[in-house]
């Protein structure tokens, strides 16, 4: 298995010989105005440039998983780009018939029980934030990934920590966890993605799991750094359980032997 952080939550995940697309945002920095209400409104999105070309990300791609449609998560490149008769998952039917409507023909709904290529892919719960944001940030969804020659990978999405995630880490024991950890925030309504509290509780309920977190200073309402998540998990200890990539850099897991990383 090998996962490399493209931006935002934009991942390449290559698992037991196929490769998945999560979370396409691939526009030039600067492409869309700030989120309102939050900080950075001098700041265009996205914040960063793509480390790689496009054509280098979406190169031999199996299949693209789309979480939930924001536009850090599925942006108007990605629609442009990918090939109309790609597969692409979604999370519920409202999202695959905007999909359909974008004009792509190869759309599923994840299930608790789906399977491509021989992979089990199980469709997760999250909450993209608490309370009454949740009203405006509607329903999205994470996955979990099986299969008999790869270890267990868990990919929250824009989730904060709740029971539903404990209840996965539970039930399905995933030895990779990605997180999307950049405390993200409008000026009211609280934290809309984990932030360095919450991280730490995925640890706890898995400290046996290597964590990566994801979805770091790439669009304007961001409110943890990687500088002071990386200090933080410091303190803890724990800084050997928990990555904190840069945009372009990739982690290599084995089933049996040991982890490493390449740039």
């Amino acid at each position: 298995m090998k996962i490399e952080q493209i931006r935002n939550a934009t991942l390449v995940v290559e698992y037991a010989g196929k490769k998945f697309l999560i979370d396409p945002m691939l526009a030039e920095v600067g492409t869309y105005p700030p989120y309102p209400n939050s900080p950075r409104q001098d700041q265009n999105n996205p914040l960063v440039s793509l480390p790689t070309s496009v054509e280098n990300i979406i190169q031999n791609i199996d299949a693209v998983i789309v979480t939930h449609l924001h536009l850090d998560h599925f942006d108007d490149v990605a629609k442009d780009v990918l090939p109309k008769d790609i597969k692409i998952f979604v999370q519920n039917v409202e999202d695959a018939q905007e999909v359909i409507n974008d004009g792509f023909k190869n759309v599923e709904m994840l299930q608790e029980d789906t399977v491509f290529e021989g992979i089990q892919l199980i469709k997760t719960k999250g909450e993209h934030g608490r309370g009454e944001i949740l009203k405006l940030t509607g329903l999205v969804c994470g996955v979990v990934f099986k299969q008999s020659s790869e270890k267990t990978l868990y990919v929250a999405g824009d989730t904060v920590w709740y029971d539903a995630i404990q209840e996965v880490i539970d039930t399905h024991k995933p030895e990779i966890i990605v997180v999307n950890g950049g405390d993200n925030q409008f000026f009211e309504g609280g934290s809309l993605i984990m932030g360095k509290e919450d991280i730490y509780e995925v640890y706890k309920a898995a400290s046996n799991a290597q964590i990566i977190v994801s979805h770091m200073e790439a669009v304007n309402h961001w409110n943890l750094s990687k500088g002071e998540l990386r200090a933080f998990i410091d303190e803890k200890g724990i800084s050997s359980t928990i990555l904190v990539p840069d945009d372009g850099e990739s982690y290599t897991f084995s089933k049996n032997g040991p982890e490493f990383l390449t740039l």
